[in-house]
């Protein structure tokens, strides 16, 4: 069915309803109108990496882990599942008459915000830090979740619009100021990415206020670009009681009345919330047209019948038994070993079952649950930790020694004048003593990063204070290093964390992000050469991170790899595999209205078969309008034997030769660009830590 057919039948039911009807639809807990057969439907359903809050499903790695796979393929699979199980869940369900909040088709996923400043606790459920990342990885899991069938399968939601990551207290009130060049640069482009290429069937606006006008009410954001530039035909949602916000922390408005009639004005359809509660209020005392109460009505019945739901659909008969299936839990399997980034690597890895007879495992997210799962994350059937995959993985003559070590960020003993000492550190530097290598699990999980009014309240409502790991942990971390055995350091976090004391003592480090909740077994194969680890950052990791801007500042400027003036920890793009992988050379084809293919010839030197991703970043060589430094522009996943040399064809859209004026005008201003290839970015820090530089090529229009 296309938008047109379904806006028709949408138009043809509502005109049949009363106003209080109508009014009755705008709440995400919509009631149900017997006399017209519309059964009550719950808009809220959630599924940010996997079906989540509604039972079991199959649980995927977090979503910046995902990012860190660089993968446009496995995206769209991931979404494809999600779809299938949301349907799946949806049949049984309504079936039952359960149609209550996480039951519904409407996903409210993905979170295509920028990962501007890596205190933000919900950085973990976005795509990173780069704008072209996050759109190209945003298209496919919107566009495998909608399906392309007759009906929508399930329907996405593109969120938070816009310019919102934190900080997390001061969301309900604050008002981020960003330039005109900075919000064509790096705050909107993911979105009309989602818009224009995806046709994203929702979007939700954020909280914060946006250079002075609320989000959820905001005649720029929303009438003028969404809708007018962008041309969006879908249904737009608040986020969850931010209308309320107008009047109570905004003060844009003075009462509830006033609020509803700002949003619906501004074309928010649908409240998740209690304020459009009041808006037979606003409609009766003459403050709000009843036409802006119908269009957001059609809107949203546009979207049901979209969605096939007073009609029979080739979905209706996906049977539950999909959920959890083989063939989803391998998708999820793919997911986790494709976004662990190795950091660093002295040759201690991979191991070699049956090398060394006791392996030490030490440290608070060895066996944590909490840690495999991120945020907004789903039931599963079967959890298997890094401890748990470790010892399933050794070989029998093995034992596995395992020490907690430490609480993940605190510790409350009496008589201690440390408070924060481990007290279970006895016990670990006897576990590395006996052992013959160690592995220290250690990192963050949801109630250390996370969203505000959320699990992530430990300190300041979810946001990080600052970039390192709690002391315990840092305490543990230097102990067990002294002991001076092999080590490998697993951390387990969705943000950038200081791993300067890893960096210089252990002998080799693994990001393994929050992998879903087998992630355990995953992280084994790789540690024990199965796998090789292919995935790349898709933050900067800078260290305590003591030169970044003030967390309130959303000026781009010294943030993320295309603006910092500094040397990271680790770049954006970096990561390691067992694999010696080189670029060789790159060639550019002829630019045309499509843009220009690139190919680059790689090469894996190693003794290891590979996966890798080769990356194109591109720098404008004369407009002053340039980002500082460079930025990605293309990237490939590429299988590479040992000793294999081959040909990768990576496409670049003519936008990648644009920049942003400070009016916020796109144009291509220059015509003189230099073209990077590799399989990181083109700075210092990516060559001194890989030993390989990219390949370049000067590129004239």
């Amino acid at each position: 069915m296309n938008r047109e057919e379904a806006r028709k039948r949408a138009e043809e039911l509502v005109s049949k309803m009363t106003v209080q009807e109508k009014a009755s639809q705008l709440k995400f807990d919509a009631e149900a109108i017997d006399r017209l057969g519309i059964p009550a439907y719950n808009w809220w359903n959630e599924s940010l990496h996997g079906v989540a809050r509604a039972g079991t499903a199959t649980m995927f790695p977090q979503a910046i882990g995902m990012a860190a796979a660089f993968d446009e393929e496995l995206m769209q699979e991931v979404g494809e599942v999600i779809a299938t199980e949301g349907r799946a869940k949806y049949n049984e369900q309504s079936k039952r008459g359960d149609r209550d909040i996480y039951k519904g088709l409407t996903f409210w996923a993905p979170n295509v915000n920028i990962f501007r400043d890596p205190r933000w606790g919900r950085g973990h459920e976005t795509y990173g830090e780069d704008p072209f990342l996050t759109g190209k990885l945003a298209v496919p899991f919107i566009k495998g979740m909608q399906g392309d069938g007759e009906y929508m399968k399930v329907a996405a939601c593109a969120k938070h619009f816009a310019v919102h990551s934190g900080p997390e207290a001061l969301r309900h009130h604050f008002d981020a100021k960003a330039s005109k060049k900075d919000m064509e640069e790096t705050y909107l482009p993911a979105f009309e990415t989602c818009v224009k290429d995806a046709d994203v069937e929702a979007v939700m606006g954020a909280y914060n206020r946006t250079n002075g006008e609320p989000c959820c009410g905001h005649e720029v954001l929303m009438k003028d670009t969404l809708r007018g530039k962008w041309g969006f035909k879908g249904h737009f949602v608040s986020d969850c009681w931010a209308v309320r916000d107008f009047h109570e922390n905004h003060k844009v408005t003075s009462i509830p009345e006033e609020s509803v009639k700002l949003a619906l004005e501004m074309g928010c359809d649908l409240n998740c919330g209690c304020t459009y509660q009041r808006v037979m209020n606003s409609y009766r005392a003459g403050m709000l047209d009843e036409k802006y109460i119908t269009e957001s009505c059609i809107r949203l019945f546009t979207t049901r019948f979209l969605l096939g739901m007073f009609d029979e659909t080739e979905y209706d008969k996906i049977p539950y038994t999909v959920v959890e299936s083989p063939e989803h839990l391998a998708v999820a399997s793919r997911a986790a070993l494709e976004s662990v980034v190795m950091l660093k690597n002295d040759g201690v890895l991979p191991l070699k079952k049956g090398e060394y007879k006791t392996v030490g495992v030490i440290g608070p997210n060895a066996d944590s649950r909490v840690a495999l799962m991120g945020n907004y994350h789903g039931t599963s059937s079967k959890y298997v930790t890094v401890l748990q995959g470790i010892q399933n993985a050794v070989g029998e003559d093995t034992r596995v020694l395992y020490s907690e070590g430490c609480d993940l960020w605190k510790e409350n003993i009496s008589g201690l004048a440390n408070p924060f000492y481990p007290d279970r550190l006895s016990e670990a530097q006897t576990v590395a003593e006996y052992s013959d290598i160690v592995f220290v699990v250690l990192g963050l999980d949801e109630t250390l990063e996370g969203e505000e009014g959320d699990t992530g309240n430990q300190f300041s409502s979810g946001d990080k204070n600052d970039l390192n790991l709690p002391l315990c942990q840092r305490l543990l971390l230097k102990n067990v290093l002294d002991m001076g055995k092999p080590t490998v350091v697993i951390n387990m976090s969705g943000s950038s964390v200081n791993l300067e004391l890893a960096d210089e003592r252990a002998n080799a480090i693994l990001q393994a992000w929050y992998p879903g909740a087998r992630g355990g077994e995953d992280i084994a194969k790789i540690i024990f050469g199965e796998v090789s680890p292919s995935g790349k950052l898709p933050v900067t990791f800078y260290g305590e991170g003591k030169d970044l801007p003030e967390f309130t500042d959303y000026s781009m400027k010294n943030r993320t790899y295309r603006y910092y003036e500094g040397t990271p920890e680790y770049p954006f793009g970096f990561g390691l595999t067992y694999g010696d992988n080189k670029a060789l050379s790159m060639k550019a084809g002829d630019f045309s209205e499509e843009g220009m293919d690139v190919t680059v010839t790689v090469k894996n030197d190693g003794k290891v078969d590979t996966d890798d991703v080769v990356q194109l970043y591109i720098k404008d060589m004369d407009s002053e309008f340039a980002v500082r430094n460079c930025s990605l522009c293309g990237f490939k996943r590429v299988s590479l034997s040992a000793g294999e040399e081959k040909d990768v064809i990576v496409h670049l859209d003519k936008r990648a030769f644009t920049t942003v004026d400070e009016d916020g005008n796109r144009e291509i201003f220059s015509k003189n660009f230099t073209l990077y290839a590799g399989f990181s970015q083109p700075d210092e820090r990516s060559k001194e830590l890989t030993g390989h530089e990219c390949v370049s090529a000067k590129v004239t229009l």
